[in-house]
């Protein structure tokens, strides 16, 4: 037996927490009768049904791809844009956790686990992401020190302290590379960081999600997670709780 919520997000139909929202709504039957109640329990064989169309309890798949550029994370119809889920080939109904900028390439996961997607990208978790960006521009050391300890960006929100290596300043073309690593995913957030500083993102490459790499992977490829990363991953979500996390910077 099963929380309903959870085999409704495991089927990749939505998060577990939005599955809450949909059964207190009375949007989702159990053999035929609506359920408002949390905490109700399945058994295999039941007919779970959402807005009256049926769920399926697929067999869970996870990925990882190198997203190359001009490739949307999205599932929606594009007119003339290539979506990350059109480049792997599986039955499954998946989707990508989280998502990367148009013209951002790297670590991408992708899943048909709402469950799964849900604790990778959950703010509470701060599962490390590590970017390799160049911006226009010579990051000065002032700079440094303010992203190390958090810029307020423009919505009001201070970002967490985040570890800035291996950078290379080039005078004669007037830019910077280095290797940035955050704690938490806000939209369009290495951008915005930069742009508080008053720099010009050229280019953005997500090197590593956790402990993931893609330098096996030409952008475009992907394969499957093994089962000892799933795992990891799970374990690195539940036990990433800010609070016992050493930064150093």
């Amino acid at each position: 037996m099963e929380r309903l919520q959870k085999v409704i997000a495991q089927a990749g139909v939505t998060s577990r927490r939005k599955a809450e929202e949909l059964i207190i709504a009375g949007r989702v039957s159990v053999n035929g009768v609506i359920v408002k109640e949390l905490g109700t329990k399945v058994k295999k064989g039941d007919q779970i049904s959402v807005d009256g169309k049926g769920i399926e309890r697929e067999n869970k798949v996870y990925f990882i791809m190198n997203k190359p550029k001009r490739c949307v994370c999205t599932n929606g119809e594009q007119e003339d844009r290539l979506k990350a889920v059109d480049l792997i080939d599986c039955p499954q109904r998946i989707f990508t956790v989280g998502r990367l900028d148009y013209d951002t390439s790297g670590v991408l996961l992708l899943t048909n686990d709402g469950e799964f997607a849900n604790m990778m990208i959950h703010p509470r978790h701060h599962i490390e992401k590590t970017y390799n960006l160049t911006i226009n521009g010579l990051l000065s050391g002032a700079d440094i020190r303010r992203i190390k300890a958090g810029i307020v960006l423009d919505d009001g929100v201070k970002t967490l302290p985040a570890k800035v290596k291996h950078i290379v300043k080039e005078t004669q073309k007037a830019q910077t590379t280095f290797d940035l690593t955050i704690y938490e995913g806000r939209n369009r957030q290495i951008k915005r960081m930069m742009e508080e500083l008053g720099y010009q993102v050229r280019r953005l490459h997500r090197k590593q999600f956790g402990f993931l790499t893609i330098s096996d992977l030409r952008q475009g490829e992907y394969r499957l997670l093994k089962p000892f990363e799933i795992k990891k991953l799970r374990a690195l979500a539940q036990e990433g709780s800010y609070e016992h996390l050493i930064i150093e910077t």
